[in-house]
């Protein structure tokens, strides 16, 4: 589906004055303007630590820290339940570093993906009371819909501590305490932490109970520090809004990463080669290190990466380090088989791709990486998508979903729950188990669904501009001076702009693994830029045969490669300028 291009709006006066005001440049007010931060400017380019809530806002932490405090001094042993997601493996390790540095005994239970499937298990439960029937287990990262299983930690006579984020069901668990930042009555003044961002606050409240009630000690704090490292990881990868708490997180994360990095972030960033890289952006986290991390849990060995980020060996760590390399190329070495079969799936049946949604199901597909190809194939094919993978001759298999647009996908899944074993997520990305016999029902229903209540619009082909620039206006001076809005992501996207008649300087080239990302250059006047699209080398054709002047959108970068600082373009989409005449073409030499 073409994009339309929404430019936001320009005031040329209320620019001037705000860049007066703030001493900035107008592109950088122009941006700020846009993005409706004019108000708050000052704070949100002068970021402070000190912005943090306090833990004890944080409903049900109070509690939850006390528990964990009188269990480490009375010998208890802690058990954290983590998940095997990157947000869940980076809470599981910070909250252990917290309770082994206070002296407390603790391990770790992360539940396998294709086994056990997400979320605490009673037959998990069951065993840790079996092994030890004293001991706390500590959730994080999911646990808010585990009614059952809360009952059966009850009636066994095992204290349980739920710490989680996701979206709660029309029942709480009947834990020992649920700590969550929107728990019903609560009035926690932001309610978009991930996991790991709430491991993070409770390890901040069991710190200052053990410093002097307000204060953790120095060596704690200096924990707490390094600690925001991971956190900043799990909050990148976990996708969600760079606003607020979360932002603060990952800024001064990313700062602690390069200065304070434990043995096996140091061998990660290595395998990532961002060990010489004088600082760590937020790309670098979800592009490099994340999907390293992810891999694991994706291919059912989420404690190596739980051992990674625990280790005090050097050479452990870098084995580790080498070996989650290895994972992440066979998951995309996977991914891309899968989506290949996924789309002669739909090519082979015409009319699933008429249908409003995909619903594709494979025997060999593995289910750690559906969730992966099922976004690819709502880019490709710009529809809710929902892949099934079973395990050989199963007759169960687990299912990933991912929404397009404003469509809400956990409401469609709870219309059709009627086909499903079990089901849950939110509006963009939910998971599913299905019994192989009542996969064609279901997309028969969750199609009718989908059509009955999502119609695409322009917004969701709209891609938003903060502003049109020449290509002389991008300046490694003027992206430093907007690196300041960093960092990036969810909520606070890359500043994206415009250039209207640009040229090829020489022809577009395919690159990367499989050539699949495109590389070009443009010229505007006595300005040229190199330009990167990932995954659209199928544009490299129909640009170079243009033959006129276009335009293009992206996000401006610095490239620090090799020690020198140039501007380049993250291609986001191009368009054929109408008011362009053609470019001749050279004439041909015959000698």
């Amino acid at each position: 589906m073409p994009r339309t291009w929404r430019f936001l709006p320009h005031d040329a006066a209320l620019v001037g004055q705000v860049a007066a005001d703030l001493r900035v440049s107008p592109l950088m007010a122009q941006v700020l303007i846009a993005r409706g931060l004019q108000h708050e400017a000052p704070n949100f380019l002068n970021s402070r630590l000190s912005a943090l809530h306090e833990p004890e806002l944080l409903p049900g932490l109070p509690d939850a820290a006390d528990r964990i405090v009188s269990a480490i001094k009375a010998g208890r042993r802690i058990t954290i339940y983590g998940d095997y997601d990157v947000d869940g493996v980076t809470a599981t390790a910070l909250l252990w570093h917290c309770i082994t540095l206070a002296g407390g005994k603790v391990d770790y239970y992360i539940p396998s993906r294709m086994e056990e499937g997400y979320g605490i298990n009673c037959e998990a439960l069951r065993q840790l009371h079996q092994d030890d029937p004293h001991r706390l287990v500590v959730s994080v990262d999911c646990g808010i819909t585990s009614v059952a299983e809360a009952l059966l930690a009850r009636e066994l006579g095992l204290e349980l501590i739920i710490t989680d984020h996701h979206q709660a069901g029309a029942s709480l668990p009947e834990a020992s305490c649920v700590v969550h930042p929107r728990l019903p009555g609560g009035s926690y003044p932001f309610g978009e932490l991930c996991g790991v961002g709430v491991a993070f606050k409770l390890a901040w409240g069991i710190c200052q109970r053990l410093g002097d009630g307000k204060k953790a000690s120095p060596v704690m704090r200096e924990f707490l520090i390094g600690a925001m490292g991971l956190a900043a990881i799990g909050t990148i990868a976990d996708v969600v809004s760079l606003r607020g708490e979360n932002r603060l997180l990952v800024k001064f994360g990313l700062k602690s990463l390069r200065e304070r990095a434990a043995p096996g972030l140091k061998s990660l960033m290595k395998v990532a080669q961002l060990d010489e890289s004088p600082s760590i952006e937020a790309d670098d986290v979800a592009f490099g290190l994340a999907p390293r991390i992810n891999a694991a849990g994706r291919l059912g060995q989420a404690r190596l990466a739980v051992e990674l980020l625990t280790t005090d060996k050097a050479d452990r760590a870098a084995m580790l380090a080498v070996h989650l390399d290895e994972l992440n190329k066979s998951r995309r070495s996977v991914e891309l088989k899968i989506f290949k079969e996924a789309r002669e799936l739909i090519s082979n049946h015409p009319q699933w791709n008429d249908a409003p949604a995909v619903v594709l199901a494979g025997d060999t597909w593995h289910p750690g990486v559906i969730g992966i190809v099922a976004s690819r194939v709502v880019e490709h094919f710009s529809r809710p998508a929902i892949l099934i993978g079973f395990n050989g001759q199963a007759s169960t298999g687990q299912g990933s979903g991912r929404s397009h647009g404003r469509f809400d996908l956990h409401a469609a899944l709870s219309a059709c729950a009627v086909h499903l074993i079990s089901f849950g997520g939110h509006q963009a990305a939910a998971g599913l188990k299905i019994s192989k016999d009542r996969i064609d029902a279901f997309r028969e229903d969750f199609c009718q669904y989908v059509a009955a209540n999502y119609a695409t619009g322009p917004r969701d082909s709209e891609l938003e501009i903060d502003a049109e620039v020449r290509l002389a206006d991008v300046t490694p001076r003027a992206l430093k001076e907007l690196e300041m809005l960093s960092p990036f992501g969810e909520d606070n996207p890359r500043p994206v702009f415009a250039t209207t008649r640009v040229e090829l300087a020489e022809p577009p080239r395919k690159m990367g693994e499989g050539e699949r990302h495109l590389s070009l250059r443009v010229r505007q006047h006595n300005t040229t830029l190199r330009a990167v699209a990932f995954a659209r080398a199928d544009w490299a054709e129909p640009i170079a045969q243009l033959g006129r002047p276009f335009s293009i959108s992206y996000a401006p970068v610095i490239n620090r490669f090799g020690g020198h600082e140039r501007a380049e373009l993250q291609l986001i989409d191009w368009q054929p300028d109408p008011s362009a005449a053609p470019v001749a073409a050279a004439e041909t030499v015959p000698f």
